[in-house]
């Protein structure tokens, strides 16, 4: 019989596909801030959610949400306050998610054991309902990844800038912390809560090995986060694995097929700067052709530097050059 046959392999296969969207969309943003980790860090405090969860009888999911939620927020006003950098903030969220959980699994009676299900992902056990709550969760994080996408960016990239052309820098920064704290419940019944992280990280690793700009790197993070996490599953159907661990595997696999491969479209690309201009050696790429000319009134908001101005034009900076852009 084919995999096809059996319904639980259905909605493993479809509970996958929504996850491989989901966890990269919200990674971009995460690796662009430089928090690659975050995602890592509210895996365990979503494992303190489940706990809570089997304490008092609700659904783990929820109360996964809510405590990944509270977690995720409070690393990043304490990190933008400044009280703590991001790293002692995340370990923090490491050391007490970690232990939160494993205690108060106990006081409910339950051992650590119970736990693993969550830990290492158990996605032939999804059911219908798991599968609905996965779809409306990954679609809100899909859905805001993508339409918010300029205002995110522009966060991510600078947030001094930002804040300064009247961006609400503080609401799009929880918005994003929001949105990994959801992606990681989303994603604890594929791969697990520890390995999440590695989901919403290698896709984008890799998609920034072979892409220039942040819009292509985002689009082919999503394919890459997809290819992964499908034949993961059906290679854990076949072999009879772990699917988690096989969808990261298969991942890491990606990026190191891809790192050769990028390596050589960035010589490729400096030598071809390199012909056009030898002063900008290594730095010379050419935009893309615009149906307008950048400008005060083009509507793509402007970044001052100390000898000339880049225009923010679908999530690239390009500096007018002779007759064309430099994207820098």
């Amino acid at each position: 019989m084919s995999l096809l046959d059996y319904d639980f392999m259905q909605r493993a296969l479809l509970a996958a596909l929504l996850t491989g969207l989901a966890a990269p969309a919200v990674g971009t943003y995460l690796v662009q801030r430089r928090l690659a980790l975050m995602g890592d860090g509210i895996g365990h405090v979503a494992l303190t959610g489940v706990a809570v969860g089997l304490l008092t009888g609700w659904a783990p999911v929820w109360t996964a949400i809510v405590v990944a939620t509270a977690g995720a927020i409070t690393i990043e006003v304490v990190r933008a306050r400044g009280k703590a950098s991001a790293d002692v903030a995340l370990a923090m969220l490491f050391y007490g998610g970690i232990a939160g959980g494993v205690l108060l699994t106990g006081l409910a009676g339950d051992t650590a054991a119970n736990l693993y299900a969550y830990l290492f992902g158990s996605i032939t056990t999804v059911s219908n309902g798991d599968l609905l709550v996965i779809g409306a969760l990954a679609i809100a994080v899909l859905g805001l990844g993508i339409g918010l996408q300029p205002q995110l960016f522009a966060v991510c990239q600078d947030e001094e800038y930002a804040r300064a052309s009247g961006v609400p820098v503080r609401l799009y920064t929880i918005l994003i912390a929001i949105m990994a704290a959801v992606t990681v419940t989303v994603a604890m019944r594929t791969v697990g809560l520890l390995l999440v992280s590695a989901l919403m990280v290698v896709p984008v690793a890799t998609a920034d090995q072979l892409t220039r700009g942040f819009k292509a790197t985002f689009l082919l993070a999503l394919g890459l986060g997809v290819v992964p996490s499908v034949s993961g599953v059906v290679f854990a159907y076949y072999v009879d694995v772990a699917p988690g661990a096989s969808i990261v595997v298969i991942a890491l696999l990606g990026f190191a097929l891809a790192w050769p491969l990028g390596a050589m479209l960035t010589r490729r690309r400096r030598r071809r700067a390199d012909g056009e201009d030898p002063r900008l050696a290594g730095r010379h790429v050419t935009a893309e052709e615009h149906p307008h000319q950048h400008s005060e009134k083009c509507g793509h908001p402007a970044v001052e530097h100390d000898d000339h101005t880049d225009y923010l034009h679908d999530g690239h900076l390009h500096a007018a050059h002779g007759r064309h852009y430099d994207e820098h």
